[in-house]
């Protein structure tokens, strides 16, 4: 089976994007962010729950799915404002065909050092089981589409692995920080699908957040294992024509740049795969830091993020001077016992 192109939806206004979709036909999905109210409270935006008046737009679409938007509501917000009950009461307001997890984005511009990105890797373990929870006492597990996160493709495994109960055949499972990706090299979109299709069970098939079109034609070495990808980079192209030709970007032109991209990529779908150096090995530094202090600061993170794992401590209340708190702790501890 071909890679299924779903076309990331901007909003869900009856207006010229929503009825293009219609009429092309095609798999769609909308961000938690577009069905977002917000309200000023002491002079702050603050968000105020979610606008399900407009899902009932989605009418006449061949099908919708639902993503949590965590990178926009990282970069924009600084974090996630609602909560998973928040998130899981959107997933059940309607019949979509899949609802991601809630998950904790990777890219550099979020994540800056290593250690960021390993917390926020224990973070969405954690929303993933939460998610899941829910979503079984809401009767609609069946549509849940778990999320896994990393930076190099054996943070996936790590996420993978945490997440067994969800990697079974038949099941979709979402592949997030995509977008900002280079497609080659030992971090790049081709190694971590690759890394994926050798290390998960088979029949467990992939769906790739935000993959630039122009991976696809890399990617068709592995249809059996990625069910779909998504996009909304048409809207750039939009952008840029709007600018070139001086006028304003009106949705009738983002419409017919969605058209266009659509087709584009189906047209990928039938073009001959493209070869691309494969997956690079490297072996992972080894040993412990000899700095005592270091060591301290290395074990805190270690024991919070199986915490967090754990559901012993709420994913979003762990700060730098906690850590450094629980550090001085441990660091007390080798000293008595030297």
């Amino acid at each position: 089976m071909p890679i299924e192109i779903v076309v990331g939806l901007p909003h869900l206004s009856d207006g010229p994007i929503l009825k293009r979709a219609r009429d092309m036909q095609v798999p769609t999905l909308i961000s938690a962010n577009c069905l977002s109210r917000w309200r000023r409270h002491d002079g702050w935006r603050e968000w105020a729950g979610w606008r399900l008046a407009t899902l009932a737009n989605a009418r006449g679409l061949r099908s919708l799915d639902l993503d949590s938007g965590g990178y926009v509501a990282m970069v924009t917000y600084r974090g996630i404002p609602w909560t998973v009950e928040d998130y899981m009461a959107l997933a059940a307001s309607y019949p979509f065909r899949r609802f991601a997890s809630l998950d904790y984005c990777t890219e550099a511009g979020v994540a800056h050092d290593r250690e960021e990105v390993l917390d926020r890797l224990s973070r969405t373990i954690r929303t993933n089981r939460e998610c899941r929870s829910r979503a079984e006492d809401l009767g609609i597990a069946d549509r849940f589409m778990p999320v896994i996160q990393g930076r190099a493709p054996t943070d996936y495994e790590r996420c993978a692995d945490a997440l067994h109960w969800s990697m079974v055949p038949g099941r979709v499972v979402g592949v997030g920080s995509m977008c900002r990706r280079h497609v080659a090299g030992p971090e790049g979109l081709i190694a971590v699908f690759e890394h994926l299709d050798r290390v998960l069970p088979e029949g467990v098939m992939l769906h790739g957040f935000g993959v630039k079109g122009s991976a696809l034609s890399y990617l068709k070495g592995l249809e059996h294992r990625i069910a779909s990808i998504d996009s909304q980079a048409y809207g750039i192209a939009a952008r840029q024509d709007a600018l070139a030709r001086g006028i304003r970007k009106r949705d009738t032109l983002v419409a017919y740049h969605m058209e266009a991209w659509t087709a584009a990529q189906l047209r990928r779908t039938h073009e001959p795969t493209i070869a691309v150096q494969t997956e690079l090995t490297f072996a992972p530094p080894s040993g412990e830091s000899t700095d005592a202090w270091e060591a301290a600061i290395a074990q805190a993170r270690c024991q919070i993020r199986d915490l967090i794992e754990e559901g012993q401590l709420d994913h979003d209340e762990v700060t730098a001077g906690w850590i450094q708190e629980w550090a001085a702790d441990l660091y007390a501890e080798r000293l008595e016992a030297a």
